[in-house]
């Protein structure tokens, strides 16, 4: 009986790591990271995606910890890898975000704000809008499953209790905030282009006709070329996004490869 009591307490550790990773992907990864999917429901997900991973990890060699805070540390590691591989993706979805942001500010509909409960704050509606198409777009091109791959690419390189604390996942966050800021800035490119081309035409318009209210008119012209200009460019901005999701994840994989010795295989 000692023999399987040995093998109870390895496969329990195991099944510990193993839910501590999936739970900190699960609890900030997107959409299941924010408010508006119940935490029971992102609960369950979190045990069933650990339920099916773990089984593959029974022969992994983990020694057991001597005291409770070794484990609770080993736990910390899991977290942090899982929580990790989200919070670069959410990374990615803040450029979405502050594209809206920019389009706002161009045209005068900065106080139309409504709630996100994605990122629990008040954002811009034209925020929600590239938001809700960017995660549209994140599903119908198969980036859940690219994220789950993901996942599951770390077990391999880094199997549970392997996880350890390296500057390269603090250089990969620094990398995805720059790329995350360029691709807000790709993404609004267009009405940042319109916005300046109304602003010029209305000041050559005041300066003939210094009658007209300026104020009033200006007002109406940014807002009628902010509607004209998404209304074309809303198919390119979603093309742009499709392409960064692939390459976004596998640098975030790639980062949380580097602390450990291992090799990066291509994502399906």
């Amino acid at each position: 009986m000692d023999w399987l009591l040995e093998f109870t307490r390895h496969q329990f550790l195991i099944f510990t790591l193993v839910l501590a990773r999936v739970s900190g992907l699960m609890f900030a990864g997107p959409p299941l990271g924010g408010s508006e999917i119940p935490k029971q429901v992102r609960a369950f997900l979190t045990v069933v995606m650990a339920v099916l991973v773990a089984p593959a990890q029974w022969n992994v060699a983990v020694e057991a910890p001597p005291a409770l805070a070794g484990h609770l540390l080993a736990i910390g590691g899991e977290l942090l890898i899982g929580y990790t591989l989200g919070f670069g993706m959410t990374i990615l979805f803040s450029g979405v975000l502050l594209a809206g942001q920019i389009v706002g500010q161009l045209s005068g509909m900065t106080l139309a704000d409504v709630y996100n409960p994605g990122f629990d704050a008040d954002i811009p509606l034209f925020s929600q809008l590239f938001y809700l198409v960017a995660l549209a777009v994140f599903f119908v091109v198969g980036g859940h499953r690219l994220l789950m791959a993901g996942l599951l690419e770390t077990f391999v390189a880094i199997p549970p209790g392997g996880a350890g604390l390296d500057m390269s996942l603090a250089d990969m966050l620094v990398t995805m905030v720059g790329e995350s800021f360029s691709l807000g800035i790709r993404l609004a490119a267009p009405a940042i282009v319109a916005g300046l081309l109304a602003s010029l035409v209305l000041g050559c318009i005041s300066r003939t006709l210094p009658q007209l209210n300026a104020m009033a008119l200006g007002f109406g012209l940014n807002a009628l070329t902010t509607f004209s200009v998404l209304s074309i460019s809303l198919g390119s901005m979603v093309w742009v996004f499709r392409d960064e999701i692939e390459p976004a994840l596998q640098g975030i994989v790639e980062g949380l490869l580097n602390m450990n010795v291992g090799q990066v295989s291509n994502l399906p």
